[in-house]
């Protein structure tokens, strides 16, 4: 069955845009990062954004698994997201063709513009979608007012896709009150699942270094500002705490601002940039202030890194993921206690919370941290903590995969859930994995163990084997195919002993002495010389097995270990190593079982004669000595078999072989 495809759609917010200008910022971070990461779960996702260039190409593979299709919706230009409704219809068509070719088990909508294109569909080919609204018109309405330039028609677009949506992603505990006050949403059909950061992406970095890579001052006092130049991102609210800094402090910190449309902070490009640098001068406080302008992503960490404090003071915020960002890199946060930040930012543990538009109170807080270097320090590390327990995109990507699993079997009742693809995808892949390692490791071993057990059959000496649980079974499958055949149809039987078989014994040795004796006490009764013990495990530490080794050893008995993991002690017990290098206990025994084939099949091919002498085993008489440099597990940990006669090159009643010779049963007396 194959596994479900994801169609991400995100009308103005693409993940290949360069952040930080007016409609580039957090929703561009999650639609890109949710993306990766579901791909890495296997889901196959499409991402649907406009083509806002001429010179972007109409499909485009963004990371493995995920094409990002760029939707031909009104001029190939910068429009601002205020002013896409009109394009809306024409991009909707295009992503309805698109759904009608490619079979989408799923739509997730970002933005009320694109759940308003997924519920059309819906109504077409009945697809069922997922909403993150990431802002909600009504909550911006009331934060912005007049400012608030989108058309009044979203409101009821909104309270739509609010009815119409399967299942609703609130960012943060205030966006789910936001959808029940203001929408009337369902409760049921909300589920709180934050944003993230990737911590391949953002991790403490040494503060000094970060400043020596940026050309700051090692041991200025430095705070930092950074996202969308916008004015409800509140820089100015920030711009005016230093002046008031500077009326009780002789403190004298200096502030990082970083964003914008272009590199270069040009106010005739982002007029925003142009608004604060009048109140940085208004404020006198404009020698404080560097305004970076844009950066690309792979250097966001040394400016959160060199950071001793970010400050994130918006009107309102959905979700924020600046101040995650900073908190996995190791900085405290001062912020707004308001939506996502209130969220996100525990206050007193990993920054504090500060009433929004309030420069005295951003000034305390920084005086305050600045004051207390310790407390500054405990609360770097405890953002770090934070961060990486509850916001990293894996976790998201999880949660919000679970939520798909339920939309997608409440509308595919006959369907697995979606964990029961991912899991046969990671169990191929990791026994593939482990397969590749063996291949490469153990042939030769393998090799050599089969001319160890060929060379103990020929001299009509046995075999016992032993193990627990999953390689008992395997002990007595081993015995079976020796014991029975394999695959040649006309060979004699083999001498094997599955030392698990007799439940009888097993357990009245296990009343009677204790079941870490059950092997050994089998080994001392059946084990003779020339004859050959082995024993199988997924980690090497079985009491009884380590003590049936140890006997065997005492009574000159040849070792051979099939093992797993590092070997355990067992792997110092015994005279022939074959190691499945793998932690996983389940991949351990798939590999297990089919090195039993193996050698029951060069066995076989032995006893009955090759095709021709080339094709033959080696001629190699235990122990083999690996060529330097060989692999670990292709070496054999052996004492000398010069005692051990496993020397016959041909089994007697092989073909060409000598007419077997039955060893006469000697009677020994039982004493007075």
């Amino acid at each position: 069955m194959r596994v479900p495809r994801i169609a991400l759609i995100s009308e103005h917010a693409s993940p290949f845009a360069v952040l930080g200008g007016v409609d580039s910022g957090g929703q561009n971070v999650y639609v890109g990062q949710l993306a990766k990461h579901l791909a890495r779960l296997g889901y196959p996702v499409d991402i649907f954004t406009r083509r806002d260039s001429p010179l972007l190409p109409e499909r485009a593979e963004w990371v493995p698994g995920v094409q990002l299709i760029h939707v031909s919706a009104g001029p190939a230009t910068t429009i601002r997201k205020e002013d896409l409704l009109p394009h809306m219809e024409v991009f909707t068509a295009v992503v309805l063709d698109h759904c009608r070719q490619t079979p989408y088990d799923l739509i997730h909508a970002n933005f009320w513009m694109s759940g308003l294109v997924a519920a059309e569909i819906k109504k077409a080919l009945g697809i069922p979608f997922v909403i993150t609204f990431h802002a909600l018109g009504r909550v911006r309405r009331l934060h912005q007012g007049q400012a608030d330039q989108f058309p009044d028609r979203r409101f009821g677009i909104e309270d739509e896709l609010v009815q119409l949506a399967d299942r609703i992603i609130a960012e943060c505990p205030q966006d789910r009150t936001d959808l029940l006050e203001l929408y009337g949403a369902d409760p049921d059909k909300i589920t709180i699942i934050p944003c993230g950061f990737d911590p391949a992406e953002f991790w403490p970095l040494d503060k000094t270094l970060a400043r020596v890579a940026l050309g700051l001052a090692p041991d200025q006092p430095l705070l930092l500002q950074l996202g969308r130049m916008v004015p409800r991102k509140g820089v100015d609210t920030v711009i005016r705490a230093l002046s008031r800094l500077q009326t009780r402090s002789a403190l004298m910190p200096h502030l990082l601002i970083v964003g914008g449309e272009s590199a270069q902070p040009d106010p005739k490009i982002t007029v925003e940039i142009g608004r604060l640098q009048a109140i940085a001068a208004e404020e006198g406080v404009s020698d404080q202030i560097t305004f970076v302008g844009q950066r690309g992503r792979d250097v966001l960490r040394y400016y959160y890194s060199a950071a001793d404090i970010f400050i994130t003071t918006p009107w309102y915020e959905p979700f924020g993921i600046t101040p995650v960002e900073a908190m996995a890199c190791g900085t405290a946060v001062i912020g707004s206690r308001v939506g996502g930040v209130k969220f996100t930012v525990a206050d007193g543990e990993t920054g504090y919370l500060v009433t929004p538009n309030d420069p005295a109170a951003i000034a305390d807080r920084i005086a305050q941290l600045y004051a207390q270097p310790q407390r500054l320090h405990q609360l770097q590390n405890q953002a770090i903590q934070r961060a990486n327990s509850l916001f990293t995109w894996e976790k998201v990507t999880d949660a919000v995969a679970r939520l798909y699993d339920q939309v997608i079997t409440a509308h595919q009742p006959e369907r697995f859930p979606l964990q029961a693809h991912r899991l046969i995808e990671r169990r191929f892949t990791g026994l593939l994995t482990t397969l590749q390692t063996c291949r490469a490791a153990l042939p030769r071993g393998i090799l050599a163990v089969a001319q160890t057990l060929y060379t103990c059959f020929a001299n009509q000496h046995k075999l016992l084997i032993c193990g627990n649980g999953g390689s008992a079974a395997d002990a007595q499958h081993l015995a079976a195919e020796l014991v029975g055949r394999f695959r040649a149809l006309d060979r004699p039987g083999l001498p094997a002993l599955a030392l698990s078989a007799d439940t009888a014994v097993l357990t009245a040795w296990a009343n009677d002495a204790g079941y870490d004796q059950v092997f050994a006490r089998q080994v001392e009764a059946f084990a003779q010389s020339g004859d050959v013990l082995l024993a199988i495990s997924t980690s090497g530490r079985s009491r009884n097995l380590i003590q049936a080794l140890k006997t065997a050893h005492q009574r000159g008995i040849y070792c051979i270990g099939l093992l797993g993991g590092d070997g355990g002690e067992a792997r110092s017990l015994v005279d022939q190593l074959l190691l499945v290098p793998s932690g996983d206990t389940q991949h351990i025994q798939e590999v297990q079982i089919l090195i039993l084939h193996l050698l029951c099949e060069l066995v076989e091919q032995q006893w009955m004669g090759w095709h021709s002498p080339a094709q033959r085993l080696p001629q190699t008489t235990p122990p083999y000595t690996p060529e330097p440099n060989a692999l670990e597990t292709d070496a054999l940990e052996t004492d000398s078999l010069a005692d051990h006669p496993l020397v016959a090159p041909v089994p007697p009643g092989a073909p060409n072989g000598p007419a077997p010779k039955r060893q006469p049963l000697v009677s020994t007396p039982y004493p007075d």
